[in-house]
C-alpha cells in the first residue's frame, strides 16, 4: 500500500517508531522460526550452524532487497535505510539467541 495513502495515525499507531519496531520484531520471528525449525531436524552441530546462518543471510538479503524494490520499482514508496537497520537487527537478535539457545 503506498504510504502517502495510509490514514492520520491516533492512539496505539502514534507511537513514535513503532514502524522500526514492528520491522526488527517481524525479522526476529522470522529467524527464530526458521532456526526453530532446522533445529529439530537430524542435523550436525556444525551443519545446524551453518544452516542458522543461511536462514540469517536470507532474511537481511530480503530486508534489503524490499527496500530498493521500493525505491525503484513501487510508485509513492520511500527507501528508508533505518528499515534496513531495523530488519537486521531483528534477524541478527534471534539468529545470535538461537544460536545460544538451539545449538546442541
Amino acid at each position: 500500500m503506498p504510504g502517502s495513502t495510509l490514514p492520520e495515525t491516533r492512539g496505539l499507531f502514534s507511537i513514535p517508531y513503532l514502524d522500526k519496531i514492528i520491522h526488527t520484531i517481524i525479522f526476529a520471528i522470522f529467524v527464530a522460526v526458521w532456526c526453530y525449525y532446522f533445529s529439530k531436524k537430524s542435523f550436525s552441530p556444525q551443519k545446524l550452524r551453518v544452516v542458522f546462518f543461511y536462514v540469517f543471510l536470507f532474511a537481511a538479503f530480503n530486508g534489503i532487497s524490499v527496500e530498493f524494490i521500493q525505491k525503484y520499482y513501487i510508485p509513492n514508496r520511500s527507501f528508508d535505510e533505518v528499515d534496513i537497520i531495523a530488519d537486521l537487527l531483528g534477524a541478527s537478535l534471534a539468529y545470535g539467541i538461537c544460536n545460544v539457545k538451539l545449538l546442541p
